[in-house]
């Protein structure tokens, strides 16, 4: 690159050519992703053969660098917008959503009070309302009374801060010396997060109970078991203080039956917490907001705007009834952040609603999605890969040699093929090379689970550009895959 050619930091003329060149390439990024193998091929290490070992002196262009990409790089990643990703809940992208993501990073502001930049608190404050009257949540979400919607990194992040802040309104009451005793609940179907969550917390990981769900409840937490293990705690000397229940489990989309936990929790003085991070999205069809009834008795509530709602990862949304408490456990208000606006209770900072100070300004990929999609846009797009589920889920039913394991309810079908009458080991190795024989073609990546002991494929739907004939492609693949593994076992 010619020294007159080098960027700087940010001139508007060289962002124009430059951006414009980046998007011309994202662009011929999507319109070829399905030419890609969904899931990387390589080798663990392959990155370290084809890169310098130190980063250059002097500046290169940005051509060169595109080029390394496409050779490099793109062969190294995973394609999770692939048409033909059916492995882990989605992670959508849209046009609005990355129009949104391109603007905050235009703005680059890092918004952790509200004098920091008034829209970005403002804006997310009332596009949570929004969201909040969309899904028909109850009005103490709303941010016009005590409580209120935060946008958190992940789902991970939503279900700590509000530990954090149900460990510390108890222990404000108890003392400090009830750490110990405290008890979290929720089934051993919840996400690995809750787990991390009390580690980070300094909860005694005895006392982080995950209640055994089958498929009795098609492995929903049931309450009756529930009640029993707080009544056997209490019994015991300790202090019950959290619930998490969830609204479309990872391994097969269980849902809890909220408004019999809610009732549980409300007794107990627990703090109730509902997980839908995946499902939640599911929340902006009225067929499907049966499916959230009992979020009334819950203290909390959080979805994935980035899993499932167009809004490019990281955008997720967590409503809390009494942002106080919030506050009380994740504020500090040292000399160098004191302004009149703070000072005087005029107003949020949302630093205080979160682990770290600094954020982004991402409430504008929401408002995008919002606006340019609209909310019928958004319920045609999650009724979309609920009916191209369903129809896989029949391509399934159809095959006697395959078995659905779990009722469907949103866009993940849970399944397996059936091990022929003698297998030792209820047919988990069979369904593992299945998975394997499948991902290893690169044409489609799913992935699995176990429940009840038994290794299971999930097929999850919800990919922006996934269509019909995409489905009807992965079935393909599933049978002629399993007729070439049964007549291996026949030989």
């Amino acid at each position: 690159m010619e020294e007159n050619d080098a960027l700087r930091a940010m001139d508007a003329e060289q962002l124009r050519e430059h951006a414009h060149k980046m998007v011309d390439f994202i662009a011929d990024y999507y319109k070829t992703i399905q030419n890609f193998p969904v899931l990387s091929q390589v080798q663990p290490g392959y990155l370290g053969k084809l890169l310098p070992d130190s980063a250059p002196e002097y500046p290169e262009s940005l051509q060169n660098v595109l080029d390394d990409v496409k050779e490099k790089i793109l062969p190294g990643v995973t394609h999770w917008q692939s048409p033909n990703y059916f492995a882990y809940f989605p992670s959508n992208s849209s046009i609005a959503g990355f129009l949104g993501e391109m603007l905050s990073a235009g703005l680059n502001i890092v918004g952790f009070s509200w004098i920091t930049s008034p829209a970005a608190t403002e804006l997310e404050s009332i596009v949570l309302d929004w969201l909040a009257k969309a899904f028909q949540l109850p009005e103490d979400f709303y941010s016009s009374g005590k409580g209120g919607g935060v946008i958190q990194g992940t789902a991970s992040e939503a279900v700590l801060v509000v530990l954090l802040a149900a460990r510390d309104k108890i222990l404000r009451r108890l003392g400090r010396s009830a750490l110990p005793k405290l008890v979290m609940y929720a089934s051993d179907q919840t996400h690995s997060a809750l787990r991390k969550a009390c580690q980070i917390a300094g909860l005694n990981p005895e006392l982080c109970k995950l209640l055994k769900a089958d498929s009795a409840t098609n492995y929903a937490l049931s309450p009756e078991v529930l009640s029993e293990a707080i009544s056997n705690d209490i019994a015991g000397g300790l202090v019950p203080f959290f619930l998490c229940a969830t609204v479309g489990t990872t391994s097969s989309t269980a849902i809890d039956p909220l408004p019999a936990l809610g009732k549980i929790a409300k007794t107990n003085n627990l703090w109730f917490h509902v997980d839908a991070a995946y499902a939640g999205s599911a929340c902006i069809c009225p067929e499907y907001r049966h499916c959230f009834d009992g979020i009334e008795e819950s203290d909390s509530f959080n979805m994935n705007a980035h899993k499932w709602f167009l809004t490019n990862f990281d955008c997720s949304v967590l409503w809390v009834k009494d942002r106080s408490s919030l506050i009380q456990s994740l504020s500090t208000n040292p000399e160098f952040l004191k302004n009149k606006a703070s000072q005087g209770n005029l107003v949020i900072d949302y630093k205080d609603w979160q682990i770290p100070l600094g954020r982004r300004f991402r409430s504008l990929k929401l408002w995008m999605v919002l606006r340019l999609y609209g909310l019928e846009g958004l319920r045609s797009h999650v009724r979309n890969h609920i009916e191209l589920a369903a129809y896989f889920e029949e391509l399934v039913s159809q095959d006697t040699r395959f078995k659905v394991v779990v009722p469907r309810t949103f866009s993940l079908v849970c399944f397996r093929l059936l091990p022929p009458l003698n297998s030792e080991d209820h047919g988990n190795k069979l369904n593992s090379d299945l998975l394997d024989s499948v991902n290893s073609t690169g044409n489609i990546f799913i992935s699995h689970t176990v429940l009840s002991g038994e290794y299971i494929l999930r097929f999850a739907v919800g990919a922006p550009l996934t269509e019909r004939r995409h489905v009807t492609t992965a079935w393909q693949i599933f049978q002629e895959k399993a007729t070439a593994l049964l007549e291996s076992l026949q030989d």
